[in-house]
């Protein structure tokens, strides 16, 4: 399913828009969620009229669900695609609207939600919404068994030079899948005619032509690990030789790692620098929610306490009413009614005190229970990004030591490994008994 978002405002002409009867065959209002108006335009118009309390321009966002043109499907596919994204994007509980159409024998739908949350009088934030938007229909392509577009397949075989932080992270994580290489290796081969084509679609998969050691030609990742380029794309050293000529001409294995080792900390260091603005500007962002927290929960404890004390003075004033005065009170004196109802009012007033405290300690518990809630959330924010400034530190440090490191030199390294292995497996001479003392 093709999920296309925007953020935007019009809510009037995307209303009318939505409405059109003579673009679509049929035009369904299906759901109108969290708005006191029941119809479109009134919803929108809503919508907006509470965004003036902000400063959001574009109050809403909009999405449409287009399903493979082949496919039949149902309404609860299309419901669960819009709770799954509403989730995703963090738009849970806001007020939307459904619309259904059916053009040229298709059924596509649209969902709008309001951006603005009205607790905090501010429009919600949707970051890399379209990355978002794009993981959940490529796992609906999964999860239905629909055929998927060719834009969804192999994004994540770049060049690591151009990935993103997130993207790095990703490819940290799974590495690489032996057999998702030699395909690779062989659709570069397969779309090339000479060495400079070859070249240029291995970089543009992060990868570097080298001359090897022994196996002549060979390509080096990002990690340094080096590739047979006839061992990964089936084809005979012959054939490769015959299309790639020279291998002399090409720069050396250590030559090429250390150009990709300089390339990998310059990028790495990007990387770091982004991750210690973010930590910075998260910081500042909990700083912030930390004092607009507590600032609601001074006011709301402004207001409950008023609220205790009007009704402690009002049960006051009733309990006072009960006690009867002049030739009454003198009465209910004599007969001891005074007293009882002196005494019950006593019982009264200890009990309405004992609830007063227990609501007020209610209420702050929960007071704390929510500045903890966001102390925790803070912590565990940057333990992530000190984490994962320790990590990039270190691969930085792992990419300079490449860059720093001599060649091998196998022969000299095997000379010395034999000379060594010889000398263990020499029989010490024989010295003869020890003599008496």
């Amino acid at each position: 399913m093709i999920l296309k978002g925007s953020q935007r405002a019009g809510g009037y002409q995307l209303a009318a828009h939505l409405l059109r009867g003579d673009e679509n065959e049929h035009v369904e209002v299906h759901e109108i969620r969290g708005f006191m108006a029941d119809d479109l335009h009134s919803a929108f118009q809503e919508a907006y009229a509470v965004s003036k309390g902000t400063r959001a321009k574009r109050y809403l966002f909009s999405l449409s669900l287009n399903p493979p043109p082949e496919e039949k499907v149902p309404i609860e596919v299309f419901e669960a695609a819009v709770e799954q994204i509403e989730q995703k994007l963090g738009l849970d509980g806001q007020p939307r609207a459904i619309v259904f159409h059916e053009k040229e024998g298709r059924r596509h739908a649209h969902a709008v939600w309001s951006r603005i949350d009205t607790s905090e009088m501010k429009a919600i934030n949707l970051p890399h919404y379209k990355l978002k938007l794009q993981d959940v229909a490529k796992e609906m392509y999964l999860e239905h068994g629909w055929k998927m577009p060719q834009g969804f397949v192999n994004k994540e075989e770049r060049n690591p030079l151009n990935f993103t932080h997130e993207e790095w992270q990703q490819a940290r994580r799974t590495g690489h899948n032996p057999k998702e290489l030699k395909r690779m290796f062989q659709e570069c081969w397969a779309i090339s005619d000479s060495r400079k084509a070859y070249i240029q679609a291995l970089q543009s998969k992060g990868f570097a032509l080298a001359r090897g050691d022994r196996r002549g030609f060979v390509a080096v990742d990002y990690r340094g690990e080096v590739y047979a380029i006839a061992k990964y794309t089936g084809i005979r050293t012959k054939q490769v030789k015959e299309r790639l000529g020279d291998p002399k001409e090409l720069p050396s294995l250590e030559d090429a790692k250390t150009k990709i080792a300089a390339q990998m900390s310059y990028k790495l260091k990007e990387h770091l620098d982004k991750t210690k603005k973010a930590q910075e500007k998260q910081s500042a962002a909990f700083k912030f929610k930390h004092s607009q927290l507590v600032q609601r929960q001074r006011d709301e404890r402004q207001k409950f306490t008023q609220f205790q004390e009007k009704r402690w003075n009002e049960e006051a004033r009733a309990r006072s009413e009960q006690l009867a005065k002049g030739l009454r009170g003198v009465w209910h004196r004599l007969t001891g009614k005074y007293a009882r109802i002196k005494r019950q009012n006593e019982r009264e007033t200890l009990l309405a005190l004992q609830r007063d405290r227990k609501e007020k300690d209610a209420l702050i518990f929960r007071h704390m229970e929510d500045r903890q809630n966001l102390q925790r959330q803070t912590k565990e924010q940057q333990n992530a990004h000190s984490q994962e400034i320790t990590q990039l530190q270190k691969e930085i440090a792992s990419y300079s030591t490449k860059k720093k490191q001599k060649p091998l030199d196998l022969k000299k390294e095997l000379k010395q490994a034999s000379k060594e292995r010889r000398k263990k497996q020499t029989p010490a001479p024989d010295k003869g008994p020890e003599p008496e003392i």
